[in-house]
């Protein structure tokens, strides 16, 4: 397959978790892939049906004709170059090894390869982890940090959602010595299928509609993963208050960071060139100019973090405004950048989206 002149790879996609929202959004991304193609989609419940049964809107594709099967590692090993893991943490720890081991590449949508601390995984998720030489071998897989390891990697940990939209909007901040690396403080609002489509009566229409709430203060389980990959860019370790809300929407995460400035000084035009200098060569992320503020109806479907920059001269504060979508961004489309490196393809490719319709 050639895209504008260069041959690239046919990768054979298996998807493992096809009922919930990220996997309908990898098939989704699948679907529009130029060089991905579905071989392999499971389901212990739905094991037999056509895949169109359970996803309608595959109806008359020929994605939509593959008949859902038990997850079968040997299967999935002979049919598939990458698997996708969009199943619960603790279930996707055990599969995903066992693939790599048995030389497949696997990304992991879970949170079981996320925390590179057995303890603290252990500490937050409330599973032991039985995987310890798989997870010291995984790859950490936010393309603008860590693509170099993430291409020549097995088994990639594909970040949080509430993570990618955080790490990216402090990134530039820390790695540039702008900012004191106490009193961070991330106030991020979620649409509500970052809970998941299983049955919850906190995410009822009903429920939801017409408010907002916050919820998890102070021990949202995505709080060490933050801290773990901020720690990393400044070189200590960082304790961070991060507070999540849920908004009455379908999807998108905004997210408002406030940080203390080393020099109350710096102007905002500065600042804005020391994120514009850090993600240049990163097509995925957008530093807004002109005083723009991020909407999530300007990310929704897409790879894009809409990144705006506030300094608040009274208080000294820098304040971060970041904007992804969670479905995409945090969670399918970002996997499926990952499996693009992992496989030889250019990051971009399939994944150069524009926002969805209103």
């Amino acid at each position: 397959m050639s895209i504008q002149g260069e041959s690239l790879p046919v990768v054979r996609a298996g998807l493992v978790g096809v009922t919930g929202y990220t996997g309908m959004e990898l098939l989704r991304l699948i679907e529009g892939h130029p060089c991905m193609r579905l071989t392999r989609v499971t389901s212990r419940k739905e094991a037999g049906s056509p895949l169109q049964s359970v996803h309608p809107f595959l109806q008359h594709l020929e994605t939509g004709q593959l008949v859902i099967s038990e997850p079968d590692p040997d299967d999935l090993v002979a049919a598939c170059d990458v698997v996708f893991l969009a199943i619960p943490h603790g279930a996707a720890m055990t599969l995903g090894a066992t693939l790599v081991r048995k030389g497949l590449k696997v990304v992991d949508l879970s949170a079981d390869f996320r925390i590179r601390d057995k303890a603290l995984y252990e500490q937050w998720y409330k599973v032991e982890h039985t995987e310890p030489e798989a997870l010291a071998e995984a790859v950490y897989g936010l393309p603008e940090l860590y693509a170099d390891r993430v291409s020549g990697a097995m088994l990639v940990a594909n970040p949080g959602c509430y993570p990618t939209a955080a790490i990216l909007g402090l990134y530039p901040a820390l790695k540039s010595g702008l900012i004191e690396i106490t009193d961070m403080v991330i106030d991020a609002k979620s649409g509500t299928s970052g809970a998941g489509r299983g049955a919850n009566i906190g995410s009822l229409f009903c429920e939801v509609h017409d408010s907002f709430r916050a919820y998890n203060l102070g021990k949202h389980r995505h709080t060490p993963e933050i801290e773990q990959e901020l720690s990393v860019v400044a070189g200590r370790s960082i304790t961070l208050s991060f507070n999540p809300h849920l908004l009455p929407v379908s999807r998108g995460i905004l997210t408002t960071i406030y940080t203390k400035l080393k020099n109350p000084a710096i102007s905002q035009e500065a600042v804005r060139e020391a994120y514009g200098k850090l993600y240049s060569d990163c097509s995925f992320v957008r530093i807004l100019q002109g005083g723009g503020l991020p909407e999530l109806r300007f990310v929704r479907g897409t790879m894009f973090c809409d990144i705006s920059l506030v300094i608040d001269q009274r208080t000294g504060r820098l304040i971060i405004l970041s904007a992804i979508d969670n479905l995409c961004r945090g969670a399918s489309g970002q996997a499926v950048a990952n499996a693009n490196l992992m496989c030889g393809l250019p990051l971009e490719t399939g994944l150069r989206l524009t926002p969805l319709a209103p």
